[in-house]
């Protein structure tokens, strides 16, 4: 007895082997091999950023303020810099040695990254940074040039004496 095949537009396709257990085998096994590929052709290059936090961008009159969630960080374990209008914060979740068996984990670990490309000219020399309750607070204090100059508009006053 043979099997039913779905027939379309003339032409006989099968369901490939292994479909039903897991339709994103042949995807891994591609990209595992592609890996290899990169490797053997540059090189061991560097661990990829696992993830990025999460994040909430504020503007005033006077800075940029950026909270990034990060809980379970140790502040020393977060690097800040700035470079003209780019903030990076990076840093690393070590993961918690563990006795006994792991069941299930779905707690981000390894490497982070936020990179933020602020829209105006800033501060660098006075920029702030605080951890508090897994969030991490950095104000990003504007330039001097940036900020905006409130103008007075004065009326002149049309008064006869002026005139001659």
């Amino acid at each position: 007895m043979s099997t039913p095949v779905r027939r379309h537009r003339g032409a006989i396709q099968d369901r490939p082997l292994g479909w039903a257990r897991n339709p994103l085998t042949e995807f891994d096994q591609l990209l595992g091999e592609m890996s290899g590929l990169m490797e053997s052709t540059v090189g061991g290059a560097a661990p990829a950023v696992a993830w990025t936090p999460l994040a909430d961008v504020t503007e005033s009159d006077d800075a940029f303020h950026v909270e990034i969630e990060i809980p379970g960080v140790k502040s020393k374990d977060i690097n800040v810099e700035a470079n003209g209008q780019e903030l990076v914060v990076t840093g690393e979740i070590k993961e918690k040695e563990r006795k006994g068996v792991l069941r299930r984990s779905t707690r981000r670990t390894g490497s982070f990254e936020y990179r933020l490309r602020l829209p105006g000219e800033v501060d660098t020399e006075k920029i702030n940074a605080r951890m508090s309750d897994g969030v991490l607070n950095i104000a990003v204090p504007k330039a001097e040039v940036a900020r905006p100059r409130h103008i007075e508009i004065s009326e002149k006053s049309e008064s006869p004496e002026s005139e001659g």
